[in-house]
């Protein structure tokens, strides 16, 4: 199966690119930078102005399957001029577009929400083969991605023209109006674990309210983006309105720096994220960033424990882990047994995952994204697994698939850390106490910093209390959620925790679409958050118009009956009271 890898992707690109050529139609800022050669892997296009195009460059990014690292297709480091040339097709095609009635682009999301539905099977196909999740989260991604679709055909074209009237606000016949007007050029920059689900977070909120869009997908997983456009184009979007550029840190800064770009909406890891806000908003412009998250899992004793377990194990492995709202800490509230039973409970469910390619329909947990990131994880494994308090309740390094075509895969199996809290927290049978956990569990890596991988870090609290300080003390506020029987608890901590995203006996608590996603403190850089009704705030910015029209019936009436516009009166230049308009206040 894994033989024709490249056959596949060179097969999915030249068919995107013969279709699409002519149609009206984690960001990482490192990348390894590889000067022009002659290969026989296909090449990714841009899209600039409606059409696909190979770039001119001469460097490139090689796109490689993680279960086995053999080499797909090569992705352009975008040039300058490329760049310039996307933006400039956006900002040309943003007049007509804005212009164009709302109905339209309505149709035009319809029939792109379509495409999508039934091509979906293609999408997880591109995506499961750069990114490496199974073919069910890859379906997941798409489908997640296309409730956003759904909401900018209905309530988020609705909202973003939709404005509010007050009639009569001051004396002398004055209306006060106001509405919600695009920005202009906007654009995104977008990670690599979900190469379909972020794109349609951003470009067709953006397109809905009457923007043009400059797309910028991780240049790991590039496909998606690109059959996402050749759909785009498909439905009827206009050249220029939507434009695809690939790269790294080059290009992101050029997204950050570029004057005709008005918003920037960015998702991606804490580093990137923060240099995107602060780059971008420096240049004046606006910008959402979604970033890094540590979540925590509260397990209480009165908790379905069977349940909490099954639901901890699919939040904490799931995609291997590489999600920015997948539960990294479980935090036990309780004593030694409702550790132990946590224990027994959740290593059984790692251990039940199989570990494999993610075209394998019987495989749980992918591989991760690229051998650094799968490193990187292990190194935080290795420095913590030395130091004292710390209990391997389920090991995941070494575990990959049989087959020799595997080998050179990115492997890691779940994995659970217990760590010691001091205090009121710890491992399996250590003992309680009064004093914070927060500041002990600080020293291990593998508590403070983001794994992004297939590890889950169990620590145990005497009771609610210090495990709604635990969740509070971390610098990120993305999502949390709480496992138990008891409602008051559970309206408790959902008032009391500060954090953006809560479940009460959910997991993974995404919101729908028809609310934003609302990530807190450390993970959220900007003040209006993707989608739902903020998303809409974000692509559109409020206009007020005031106006006064007077009605005089001497002089108005005879007009109307065909009788001229003179014959005494107030003239229509004329002020009440003799006074020139505009010297005095509006209705004074």
């Amino acid at each position: 199966m894994r033989a024709s890898a490249s056959a596949a992707a060179r097969a999915l690109l030249s068919a995107s690119a013969a279709r699409s050529s002519n149609a009206s139609g984690a960001a990482s800022i490192s990348t390894t930078r590889r000067p022009f050669a002659s290969s026989t892997l296909p090449t990714v296009p841009l899209l600039i102005n409606g059409n696909f195009i190979e770039s001119k460059t001469t460097e490139w990014v090689t796109v490689h399957d993680p279960a086995t690292n053999q080499p797909l297709s090569r992705a352009p480091l975008t040039t300058p001029a490329e760049f310039d040339a996307a933006v400039a097709a956006a900002k040309n095609a943003f007049p007509a577009w804005r212009d164009t009635p709302v109905s339209q682009r309505q149709r035009v999301l319809f029939r792109l929400h379509a495409l999508v539905r039934d091509r979906t099977d293609e999408l997880a196909r591109a995506i499961t083969q750069e990114q490496g999740k199974t073919l069910a989260d890859a379906r997941g991604d798409v489908f997640r991605g296309l409730e956003v679709v759904e909401a900018a055909c209905a309530a988020g074209v609705h909202l973003s023209q939709l404005g509010e009237t007050l009639d009569g606000v001051a004396s002398g016949a004055v209306d006060c109006r106001s509405v919600r007007e695009p920005l202009g050029v906007a654009a995104g920059v977008c990670p690599f674990n979900f190469p379909a689900m972020v794109p349609l977070w951003m470009f067709p909120l953006a397109v809905a309210a009457g923007n043009t869009f400059v797309l910028k997908p991780s240049e790991r997983v590039p496909g998606a983006a690109v059959l996402l456009a050749r759909y785009a184009a498909e439905a009827g979007l206009p050249p220029g309105v939507l434009n695809v550029v690939h790269g790294g840190r080059d290009v992101v800064d050029a997204v950050c720096d570029h004057p005709d770009v008005k918003a920037v909406s960015f998702v991606g890891s804490d580093h990137v994220g923060r240099h995107v806000y602060a780059r971008a908003a420096a240049s004046g412009k606006r910008v959402q960033a979604n970033l890094g998250a540590k979540n925590h899992a509260v397990v209480l004793a009165d908790a379905d424990q069977s349940m909490a377990a099954s639901a901890i194990a699919g939040a904490a492995f799931g995609a291997a882990g590489q999600r920015c709202m997948a539960v990294s800490v479980a935090v036990v509230v309780g004593g030694r047994r409702e550790a132990e039973d946590f224990r027994k409970r959740i290593v059984a469910a790692g251990e039940a995952l199989k570990v494999g390619p993610g075209s394998d329909d019987a495989t749980d947990v992918g591989p991760m994204i690229t051998p650094q990131a799968r490193d990187r994880a292990v190194t935080i494994l290795n420095e913590t697994e030395k130091m004292p308090g710390v209990e391997m309740w389920l090991d995941g390094r070494g575990r990959k698939p049989a087959g020799k075509e595997y080998e050179a895969g990115n492997w890691l199996g779940p994995t659970v850390v217990a760590v010691d809290g001091g205090g009121g927290g710890g491992s399996a049978g250590r003992g309680g106490g009064s004093a914070s956990p927060s500041s002990a569990l600080s020293q291990y890596p593998v508590y403070r910093d983001e794994v992004f991988g297939p590890v889950l870090t169990v620590v145990r609290v005497d009771t609610l209390d210090q495990a709604l300080e635990l969740v509070n003390a971390n610098a990120q506020g993305n999502g949390t959620a709480i496992f138990t029987r008891d409602g008051g608890a559970a309206r408790r901590f959902s008032r009391q925790v500060q954090v953006g995203m809560v479940g009460v006996n959910v997991p993974i608590p995404v919101p729908l679409p028809f609310f934003s996603f609302t990530g807190w403190r450390g993970s959220m850089a900007g003040d209006l958050h993707m989608y739902g009704k903020a998303g809409v705030q974000f692509f559109t910015q409020p206009k007020t118009i005031t106006t006064r029209w007077d009605w005089d019936e001497k002089r108005d009436g005879a007009r109307l009956l065909g009788g001229g516009g003179g014959g005494g009166g107030s003239g229509s230049g004329d002020a009440p009271g003799g006074r020139l308009p505009g010297l005095d206040r509006v209705g004074a």
